[in-house]
């Protein structure tokens, strides 16, 4: 009887330990994925801000809210980038050269102009280039913007903005979010309860997300 009640003791405290290490570990474990997995998609989040600030130089200062427009955009829309070589002197800034005539002079190919203004080895041009691999790298896959990483193919929800100001200043924002259920569903469920409780009383969003269409806030990324 007293090997019995040994044992049971021995097993009871096996239990009890592993209890006790499970509730300490299961929480690093919990923390220690998120981390891993949240820099995935912010590094992603980061991608759709890139998109969205070039789209917006090239669309009258307005973002958008499709995904299917924004990976369009990235996939073939073309960035201007000026060549200049040679600068020009005092001297020749006093006889009236300007940047833009000494370019038509140079563009015309007259040998003997070019010479006379002092002008061989000055160049001027535009040339463009691909938006995709210029912001992000020669091939980058823009149809990856859409999907958040580890949710099994769902798509960060973004939304977009047009509006002014009371001052009648124009106001354009936009965001892209993605909540914790959506990349953290598959992990401890009691752990992203408790993330998600603790985000609420903190009147924080329960994700992570990049733009507010609320607020004005340069289009950080709340985990900025």
């Amino acid at each position: 009887m007293k090997i019995l009640i040994n044992s049971i003791l021995v097993v009871c405290a096996i239990v009890l330990a592993w209890i006790c290490y499970a509730s300490i570990m299961g929480p690093i474990k919990f923390d220690d994925e998120k981390a891993r997995r949240e820099k995935v998609i912010i590094s992603r989040l980061i991608d759709i801000r890139k998109a969205q600030e070039e789209y917006r130089l090239q669309h009258q200062g307005k973002y958008t809210d499709s995904f299917d427009s924004l990976i369009d955009f990235v996939k073939n829309a073309k960035r201007a980038y000026l060549i200049k070589e040679g600068v020009l002197s005092d001297e020749q800034l006093d006889k009236g050269l300007t940047e833009a005539k000494a370019a038509a002079i140079v563009r015309s190919g007259d040998a003997a102009a070019i010479a006379a203004n002092g002008l061989t080895g000055f160049r001027r041009d535009t040339i463009w280039k691909s938006i995709s691999d210029t912001i992000f790298g020669v091939g980058f896959n823009a149809d990856s913007l859409r999907y958040i990483p580890f949710s099994n193919g769902q798509q960060f929800k973004m939304a977009a903005r047009s509006d002014t100001t009371d001052k009648g200043q124009p106001l354009n924002l936009f965001e892209a979010r993605c909540a914790y259920k959506t990349y953290l569903s598959d992990l401890d469920h009691q752990e992203l309860v408790n993330l998600e409780k603790l985000q609420g009383q903190l009147y924080k969003y329960c994700g992570l997300k990049v733009g507010d269409i609320e607020a004005p806030n340069n289009n950080a990324g709340n985990w900025e």
